[in-house]
């Protein structure tokens, strides 16, 4: 009687209550912040015996290519050290590294926008301090803070979406305490997931540890997820081409957001993210594409017309329309009046043949124990003659088709989730990351980072998909461990070597199962002898979340 009483409306008024509940908020939130980022202080003051520098050395050396490039090209020692100057080097960098490399082993595999911030980043390392060597930790700080602000954003953004998911849903987890309304019990779901995404392990090991830039692409994706929860396919398409500027890796998750609507017959909407992934993309590589005055004339005319026609009809979305013709007339234009490509060769396909092997390092996945059997990655799986055409589908091609099949099936998923509000539409989201890195062969150890931290989502889904993110968790932080523990190899860390290297194909096969299991869930089927379990929870749900209109 107590207890009831407390947790029930006669002792505490209810705006009592709500200002409690908020206070409560606000200084959850605050002691999280500054948790979080004393933990990354911490991590990164521990981890200098075992850094990896290999990256640092080499982000930090192709900006310098780019000053360099920006002095052979400058015509006095002013206009080489300005920003404009800075520019220049860039957008020649390409070019000059696609000719002098030797059978096109390039060394550099940065897409445009991440090789312009590692330009940024060298040239203010180099105007503050002049005198430091590669290894210098001033080098690092301003990385760090790029990296520490796409976290916060990252978890702000787990945060939208989880609230955003269960406060539609139909069968969420929780009626208690009754005394909360549906839109607390949404908030406080995400608040869960965002509180576990700020301090996954995995993801401040590695820009803070390591430190590596695989963060960066986050915010894109999770706010592209939330921008397609709500319709604004447009938006989503901008988003990910942001993104896959950043790290070419988002493309082979990108598709699911183009099958998602398509699924729903949408063809329009699945339309409208190309056309937004393209005006973006053709904006930001531009100045590789339109080199010549005669391919900005041509560019100004289908402008000119686009504008005129979209003026006379009355056509919905005209502005998405307008900037995916645009878009796709700068690639059209660029091949056919000498564009350069190198950007996309250097940026985006290099990075595919760079590591001709089915897994590098430590990978916890399908790669390393087909690896284990024998098998590598350019392997004939198929071969087959039609007259004089002779077809091989090799081992790395498979993976690439089963997994577009897992991503197609995802986006199936989500789209019936969504139909039905139910909040696994959260577990479709994630599951093309993780189906990336367990499938995919060429997969560093570090890309199940990016999954670790989406998966946890899974805190508004559910208890048993919230216990596999920990355990996928804890799985990508080993990897990251023992490839740093690998690079130096001190002996107080040799037993650890061995026993993280001996945990490889349970490891490996245990993911697969975790793995599996997020991709049941993201395709909604169940199992005959379970049907009369989940009607039962449709019924009853766990959070009563009363049916909301759906967006526009």
């Amino acid at each position: 009687m107590i207890a009831q009483s407390l947790l029930g409306n006669s002792i505490v008024s209810t705006r009592a209550r709500e200002v409690g509940l908020r206070i409560f908020a606000i200084l959850f939130i605050f002691t999280l912040f500054v948790g979080g980022v004393q933990l990354r202080r911490w991590i990164g003051e521990n981890t200098r015996h075992v850094r990896y520098q290999h990256d640092i050395v080499n982000a930090f050396y192709w900006g310098q290519e780019t000053l360099k490039e920006a002095r052979d090209l400058a015509p006095d020692t002013a206009s080489a050290n300005s920003w404009t100057g800075l520019f220049r080097g860039y957008l020649a960098l390409y070019d000059r590294v696609k000719e002098e490399a030797y059978k096109n082993d390039y060394g550099l595999d940065y897409p445009p926008l991440r090789l312009l911030t590692m330009a940024i980043w060298s040239k203010q390392v180099r105007d503050g301090y002049p005198w430091v060597d590669n290894e210098h930790p001033k080098l690092v700080n301003p990385l760090l803070k790029i990296n520490l602000l796409c976290e916060l954003i990252s978890a702000a953004a787990i945060f939208f979406l989880v609230r955003l998911c269960v406060r539609r849903s139909l069968h969420a987890h929780s009626t208690w305490p009754a005394w909360l309304s549906r839109e607390q019990r949404a908030s406080i779901c995400g608040l869960a997931a965002a509180s576990v995404a700020w301090l996954e392990p995995s993801m401040i090991l590695d820009a803070h540890g390591w430190p590596q830039w695989d963060v960066w692409i986050l915010p894109f994706y999770l706010f592209a997820a939330l921008a397609a929860s709500k319709k604004r396919w447009f938006l989503c398409g901008c988003l990910l081409a942001l993104g896959a500027m950043l790290k070419g890796q988002l493309l082979f998750v990108a598709p699911f957001f183009v099958l998602w609507p398509l699924w729903q017959k949408r063809w329009m909407s699945a339309l409208r993210v190309i056309a937004g992934f393209t005006a973006i993309a053709a904006l930001i590589v531009s100045p590789w594409l339109l080199r010549t005055p005669g391919a900005w004339i041509a560019f100004a005319a289908v402008a000119g017309a686009s504008l005129l026609v979209a003026l006379r009809y009355k056509l919905p979305y005209k502005g998405a329309w307008l900037a995916g013709i645009l878009g796709c007339a700068a690639f059209l234009i660029g091949a056919f009046t000498g564009g350069s490509f190198a950007w996309f060769e250097i940026g985006f396909l290099y990075g595919t043949k760079h590591y001709p092997y089915l897994f590098i390092s430590s990978c916890y996945n399908l790669a390393s124990l087909l690896a284990a059997a024998g098998w590598s990655l350019k392997d004939n799986v198929l071969s087959a003659h039609v007259g004089s055409v002779h077809f091989h589908l090799t081992l790395q091609w498979a993976l690439r088709l089963f997994f577009l099949g897992a991503v197609a099936l995802c986006a199936r998923g989500a789209a019936q989730h969504l139909r039905n509000r139910d909040p696994r539409v959260l577990i479709a989201i994630t599951a093309p990351w993780l189906l990336m890195f367990v499938l995919l062969g060429q997969m560093h150890e570090r890309y199940l980072v990016w999954g670790a931290v989406v998966s946890a989502v899974a805190l508004g889904v559910s208890v048993r998909l919230s216990i596999i993110h920990f355990i996928i968790s804890a799985a990508s932080t080993a990897m990251i461990v023992h490839v740093m523990l690998v690079d130096k190899k001190l002996d107080a860390t040799l037993r650890a070597i061995d026993v993280l290297h001996g945990i490889r194909p349970y490891a490996s096969v245990v993911m697969l199962v975790c793995v599996a299991l997020y991709f049941w869930d993201a395709l909604g089927w169940r199992i005959p002898a379970f049907r009369r379990g989940a009607v039962k929870t449709a019924t009853s749900p766990s959070l009563s979340l009363e049916p909301e209109p759906e967006e526009a």
